[in-house]
């Protein structure tokens, strides 16, 4: 195993690791609810923030 930084993820990516669809995503990205980042035009995703997210029952408090 190596120490090398964990990759950014596409909207595509998170949403299929969520079983989610990509408007739901979209839709946590501008309640700022989902931890991401804006590169560019382009909104990234680490699925260690994000499965920290879900673990700390953060993403049960979204209307």
């Amino acid at each position: 195993m190596t120490n090398e930084p964990e990759r950014w993820s596409s909207l595509e990516k998170i949403a299929e690791h969520l079983g989610v669809s990509k408007d739901t995503i979209r839709s946590w990205i501008k309640k700022e609810a989902i931890p991401y980042k804006k590169i560019g035009r382009q909104y990234k995703f680490k699925i260690s923030e994000v499965d920290a997210w879900v673990e700390s029952g953060k993403s049960a408090e979204i209307e």
